[in-house]
């Protein structure tokens, strides 16, 4: 399955349509994405070994998110039980695609370190304060390590970003669907940078709002990221999750049709 290229204002309707997929179920959208923060917020109390469980369940729990979309797409149906789905079934692929998310993220944590330097790795483990004459230094090596580490966390964004709904709904294996994700982002960088900022600016305003904001900001962007991979891969619907229809199939119409004619 190849990647189609979309035009760069459909990162605009990814948005608008994230925002219709919300409006279907907005109570059981708000329920599902708590339910993954406060799961978020318990690992992250676990010290050490909670962000790196974290980190690794985060395409399992987005797969099951996606599932939900998906299901929500077919029958207008949204149940919190889909957020567990990855860890029924595909959990060792998805786990896999976090442990190789994982192993960037701690490589890019190293050399914002390296870069960073002992003043830079003082103040973020030890809280050290700086005086006025060397904090000018500090903030060069800082402004300096994040745009590189930032530049590099792009790709690693990209590579995860369609990888788990490949193995979910394509069946693919976790490398080769992070290869195919990098190379969809890549194909539709226009379209994915106008998306970008416009979910940045969303959440700037969802911040300003006392937080608030954020109740509608997270099932939109879930939402969203569902709609760019049917946009860009149009996947095929499984046997299970097609609507079934309640009009004959065109052998009967063709039997009646041959019936009526012979009267």
């Amino acid at each position: 399955m190849e990647a189609r290229y979309v035009r760069g204002r459909q990162g605009l309707q990814w948005i608008l349509s994230g925002f219709y997929f919300f409006r279907m179920a907005p109570l059981n959208w708000i329920l599902l994405c708590f339910t993954y923060l406060l799961i978020g917020i318990t690992l992250g109390l676990i010290p050490l070994l909670g962000s790196f469980i974290g980190i690794l369940t985060v395409p399992v729990f987005v797969a099951g998110i996606m599932v939900g979309c998906r299901k929500l797409d077919l029958s207008g149906k949204l149940e919190l039980e889909y957020l567990f789905y990855g860890f029924k079934k595909y959990t060792v692929p998805l786990i896999t695609i976090g442990g190789v998310y994982l192993i960037g993220d701690i490589l890019i944590t190293g050399i914002f370190m390296l870069l960073g330097g002992d003043a830079v790795v003082d103040m973020w483990l030890h809280g050290k304060r700086f005086s006025e004459n060397e904090l000018p230094g500090v903030m060069d090596d800082l402004l300096f390590a994040s745009l590189l580490c930032l530049l590099l966390a792009i790709p690693l964004m990209m590579s995860i970003w369609f990888a788990p709904m490949l193995v979910v709904f394509e069946n693919m294996p976790p490398l080769i669907a992070i290869r195919k994700s990098f190379f969809a982002c890549l194909k539709n960088l226009f379209a994915f940078q106008i998306y970008m900022a416009i979910l940045f600016v969303l959440g700037m305003l969802a911040a300003m709002l006392y937080g608030l904001g954020f109740i509608i900001w997270f099932p939109v962007a879930f939402a969203s990221v569902y709609v760019s991979y049917k946009d860009i891969f149009h996947y095929e619907q499984d046997e299970d999750t097609q609507p079934k229809s309640d009009e004959p199939s065109t052998e009967e119409n063709k039997e009646d049709s041959s019936q009526t004619n012979e009267h």
